[in-house]
């Protein structure tokens, strides 16, 4: 499937909408509520649910701009990267993580608009391309987030 700026763009702030209201108004203790997640993984929180989909939608961004790998991500798999990004924020506000959430979809956007048009539709690419914009966003904000907030208070 070939994609344009204008659908990659709504589906993009769609996303970002329903994430963004969901979490605007979160109260302090609800940041903290543990995701249902294997005890393998680190035990994440909203607030590291949040952190992870911003990080990835800021990768999307670095993608765009053609711009290199940070090296401390070089060579890691999934697991590692997730643990980097978790371990990175961990100790951050839900402000800090709220507005940096805020900030990367400004960037995305401009990213979006600014992208050659063959970055849209140079080739032929799944449907849910790209998507750390608005799929894996919506399947974190879904199965994660969603989940955790509708688990009684601990």
């Amino acid at each position: 499937m070939r994609h344009n700026r204008e659908d990659v763009i709504e589906r993009t702030i769609r996303e970002f909408e329903l994430l963004d209201h969901l979490v605007s108004n979160l109260a302090d203790g609800d940041w903290d509520r543990l995701l249902p997640r294997p005890e393998t993984k680190d035990p994440w929180t909203v607030k590291d649910a949040l952190a992870h989909i911003t990080h990835f939608k800021a990768d999307v961004v670095r993608k765009i701009k053609k711009q290199p790998m940070p090296v401390e991500v070089r060579g890691l798999n999934e697991t590692d990267e997730n643990h980097l990004i978790y371990a990175r924020w961990r100790d951050r506000s839900p402000q800090e993580v709220l507005a940096w959430h805020r900030q990367v979809q400004e960037d995305v956007l401009v990213a979006l608009q600014e992208a050659p048009e063959e970055w849209f539709s140079g080739r032929e690419r799944r449907p849910e391309w790209p998507f750390d914009l608005d799929g894996h966003s919506s399947y974190h904000r879904v199965k994660d987030i969603e989940q955790a907030l509708k688990e009684p208070s601990r």
